[in-house]
């Protein structure tokens, strides 16, 4: 089968998220089963469309030039920052999957929904196409400080983009209710989880993130990895992070892109003046590499997302062996199996996260065997190729009743 996946996001040049890294595993793992991949994705500069190979999949980047893209801008100048980037995408994807039609015949077409690649590629080329849900503007831009009409004109975009799209999935069942209940998608959507390939996270070159950061080696480690923003929880650290460090002798690492100086403004001069017994570590952002060094050797790792669809962030940290303390919430659910494999804390609520965390910094059996459980969920249910086995299933039916 021919497969072309569509993406801004993608490592190393874009792979800024979620969507990036999705992409990045289920083109690999659809190679691996013997399928001709194409991804499509973004640059960071106008540019020609390049070509280039990694493990077995065709890459090609691409970003538009000319009139269009510099009128793009003015949406720039009234603050309307995520419609400005929906319409260069869509106007990129759109003029790249023409030359690369001109070049390859593709069985379908994958997209997200978030991006707005298909606003123009899916009323203006007759390809056969599939929505991908990840995270809709509409469901995720009001957690962030956005004027009202760019949300407006952001999920119009995305809206116009999945209305003409042969098929849907979702990574899960919470964002499939989303979808049919807030944005009126009355198709139906397959459900098809993320998947990651474990035996590269085991086998990936590691950093001494204790040496490199000068961190104690002999204390229990919890571990924060994402972007420090809102809809990522990073606020409710301010009432978290205190009452452990004062109680436990632990290393609380955040890593991870400061988009909105929150650690450096708010919550790093905040825990300055506090006398702890623990110590608190920013590492900024780091490259994937130092990522999985640290979640090979954290115990526990937090994800108090106000927001989740199925994230990344938990999967890698599962493959890792962590004790997980996630919220219930969105996705998180049907990811994590409270007490089984993971605890879950009441979204939004501080108390809850402390609770949750205490009890595994106090119980090491009970810690362990939870990372062990959550290692053992991702090698039975989430790797990249049995992910990618559901996905050719549901492209074969999308082709068959197309």
């Amino acid at each position: 089968m021919n497969i072309a996946l569509l993406s801004y996001e993608y490592p190393l040049e874009t792979g800024f998220g979620g969507i990036g890294t999705y992409t990045w595993y289920q083109a690999r793992a659809l190679a691996k089963l013997g399928h001709k991949v194409y991804v499509l994705a973004g640059s960071l500069n106008s540019t020609q469309i390049r070509e280039e190979e990694h493990d077995g999949v065709t890459v090609y980047r691409y970003r538009s030039d000319g009139l269009l893209m510099r009128c793009f801008q003015l949406f720039g100048n009234l603050d309307y920052w995520w419609t400005k980037n929906r319409l260069e995408n869509a106007l990129s994807m759109y003029k790249g999957v023409r030359i690369l039609l001109q070049r390859h015949n593709f069985d379908i077409i994958e997209m997200p929904e978030c991006g707005g690649e298909g606003f123009l590629i899916n009323n203006l080329i007759g390809a056969r196409t599939i929505i991908k849900l990840h995270s809709p503007a509409k469901l995720i831009m009001p957690y962030y400080s956005v004027p009202k009409t760019d949300i407006t004109l952001c999920s119009l975009i995305e809206h116009l983009g999945m209305r003409k799209a042969n098929a849907f999935s979702s990574c899960s069942r919470f964002l499939a209710e989303q979808a049919r209940n807030k944005l009126a998608i009355n198709k139906p959507i397959r459900i098809i989880p993320n998947g990651i390939d474990i035996e590269l996270l085991d086998n990936c070159e590691k950093t001494d993130i204790y040496r490199k950061f000068g961190i104690p080696r002999d204390r229990l480690t919890i571990l924060f990895s994402g972007r420090m923003e809102f809809r990522k929880g990073i606020h409710l650290c301010k009432e978290i992070v205190p009452p452990i460090l004062e109680r436990y002798d632990v290393n609380f690492i955040f890593a991870g892109q400061d988009l909105f100086n929150y650690m450096s403004e708010i919550l790093m001069p905040y825990l300055k003046g506090k006398k702890l017994k623990g110590s608190v570590y920013y590492l900024g952002k780091l490259n994937q590499s130092e990522v999985y060094s640290c979640l090979s050797e954290a115990d526990i790792f937090l994800i108090p997302s106000l927001w989740e669809n199925f994230p990344y962030s938990c999967l890698e940290a599962m493959a890792a062996g962590c004790a997980i303390v996630g919220s219930d919430h969105g996705g998180m659910p049907e990811l994590i199996k409270d007490c089984q494999n993971g605890l879950l804390a009441r979204n939004s609520d501080p108390c809850a996260y402390i609770e949750s965390l205490q009890r595994l910094i106090e119980d090491r059996n009970f810690r362990e065997s939870l990372g062990s459980a959550a290692r053992k969920t991702i090698e039975n249910s989430y790797t990249d190729t049995h992910i990618a086995k559901m996905s050719i299933q549901f492209y074969e039916e999308c082709i068959n009743q197309c």
